[in-house]
Formats: C-alpha cells, sequence, structure tokens
C-alpha cells in the first residue's frame, strides 16, 4: 500500500521504537512508516487502516507493538474476533495487563457479554492503572445492558471516580455512559443533570453530549440551507389535489365547448 513521502516512520512512539531495534535497519523503517499510517488513519479511515496495519503484520508479527495495532485496526473495523486472538498474542509477548478492558469489549462485540463480566472480576483488573479500571468499568456496564440489565449497569457506573469533581481523560465518557443508562431507564431528570456535567468536561468535544441535552431540553436544531431548499421547492410544485381539479376543469371546459360546437352546426 503506498505512503506518503513525507511519513518517515520517525512519528511513532518511542516505546515501539525500541521494540522495532530489533529488526534489520530497512524493515524496521518499513513496518514503522506502516504502523504511523495505522495511527493516522485509524479514526478518519479505519478500512484503509486495517490494511496498513496487514501489512505491518506480515512483515513483522513477532513485535508486541505490530500485533496490538493490527488488533486495535480490526477493533475499529468490528472484526472483533480477529482483534481478541491480536490482543492475546501481544499480552503473551509483553506480559502486560494493558489490553485486559479492550479484550473483554471484544468478548461484548462477539455476543458474549457474561465472559465481560467474568473477565471484569478477574485479578488482572487490578493490575491496571486507574485509566484502565474505568475503562473496565464502562465494559462492564455495557455487558449489563447488554444483558438488560439497565438497574445493575447503573449501579456499576457509580464509582469514586463518578462522583469526583476533578476532570481527568476519562471523565466526559464515564459520565455520558451514566447519564445514557439512566436515560434508558426511563431517568429523564437525573439523565438531564448528568448530560449536563459531561458538556462540563467534554473540553474536546468528543461526545454528543450538548446535543442530547438540547434534545432533553426540547431544543430542535434547523438546518437553514435545508429550510430554504424545502421552501423553493414547494413554490414550484402544485399539491396533487390542486392538480387533479385543474385537470378536471379542464375537461369540463373542452366538453362544454365541444357542446357549443354540436349546437351550432344543428
Amino acid at each position: 500500500m503506498p505512503i506518503p513521502d513525507d511519513v518517515t516512520g520517525e512519528e511513532i512512539d518511542a516505546d515501539v521504537r525500541q521494540e522495532l531495534q530489533s529488526l534489520p535497519k530497512g524493515l524496521a523503517e518499513d513496518v514503522a512508516r506502516n504502523l504511523v499510517m495505522v495511527a493516522k488513519l485509524i479514526d478518519e479511515d479505519p478500512e484503509q487502516a486495517y490494511g496498513y496495519s496487514k501489512v505491518a503484520l506480515r512483515l513483522a508479527s513477532r513485535v508486541a507493538a505490530v500485533r496490538e495495532a493490527a488488533g486495535f485496526a480490526a477493533y475499529a473495523n468490528q472484526k472483533y474476533s480477529e482483534a481478541l486472538a491480536e490482543f492475546r498474542a501481544a499480552r503473551r509477548m509483553t506480559g502486560s495487563a494493558e489490553l485486559w478492558p479492550v479484550m473483554a469489549d471484544c468478548e461484548r462485540g462477539m455476543g458474549r457479554p457474561e465472559k465481560a463480566l467474568d473477565m471484569a472480576g478477574e485479578p488482572e483488573v487490578q493490575k491496571l492503572d486507574k485509566a484502565g479500571q474505568v475503562e473496565m468499568r464502562l465494559v462492564a456496564a455495557g455487558a449489563r445492558r447488554d444483558m438488560g440489565q439497565l438497574d445493575a449497569a447503573i449501579v456499576t457506573l457509580q464509582s469514586p471516580e463518578l462522583a469526583s469533581n476533578s476532570v481527568q481523560p476519562w471523565t466526559a465518557r464515564l459520565r455520558y455512559a451514566y447519564a445514557d443508562a439512566l436515560l434508558a431507564a426511563g431517568r429523564e431528570d437525573e439523565a438531564r443533570e448528568w448530560f449536563a456535567k459531561v458538556v462540563e468536561a467534554d473540553r474536546d468535544g468528543s461526545t454528543d453530549a450538548s446535543d442530547r441535552l438540547a434534545e432533553l431540553d426540547g431544543v430542535a436544531f434547523v438546518d437553514a440551507f435545508d429550510e430554504e431548499e424545502d421552501e423553493g421547492a414547494g413554490a414550484d410544485v402544485t399539491p396533487a389535489a390542486d392538480q387533479a381539479k385543474e385537470a378536471d376543469a379542464d375537461d369540463d371546459a373542452d366538453d362544454d365547448a365541444d357542446d357549443d360546437a354540436e349546437g351550432s352546426d344543428k
């Protein structure tokens, strides 16, 4: 797959670059450039990112960072079975529990929420940092919702991290999941309160909490351009019922004219 000339491979994290040092120099550069493309495209064009990840995987399948990148690219394309296999391979190579939450979410994606809940109770969760533990809580709550256990999902999300007034990288997502669960459970007033708290924490606009809040407040947004198009179209189109009436009137006029012509002939 083509890679722009300005992508050198130097853009990757230092830790990944260190892993690639086990490869011959030219090969390490090729792998690094493909990994950069995965990182650049995974959000805007997941399918393309997946293609680059497969190239990197073919070149260096024994590098943990490559297996992890391949896992995230497959995950972004909802290829959950494939993603889980890659994450497991990366975990075997590193011994790290860092990927545990996303592995559990793959189980959800494969229709096995019970397995995801089992993983939420495993000792690996205690090895996670705070961000990882919050992520695991989000996955567990999602699994509860998959199983139709809304109240349990709400309870799962209730935590010191949710109650904290400090804003952390995970705060907006945690509050959003809580607000959404409350709304699904019919607790609209509480949901509105928490969507407002999401807006406060979502400094980079990563969620649609402001739109959800507006919906709860009964605010409707209208695209002015679309509205003008509708008005323009309405001015040129005669309603079907009126067209039928006009056609009938024309037919009657034609009949009257024919009758008058026949009378004059007589």
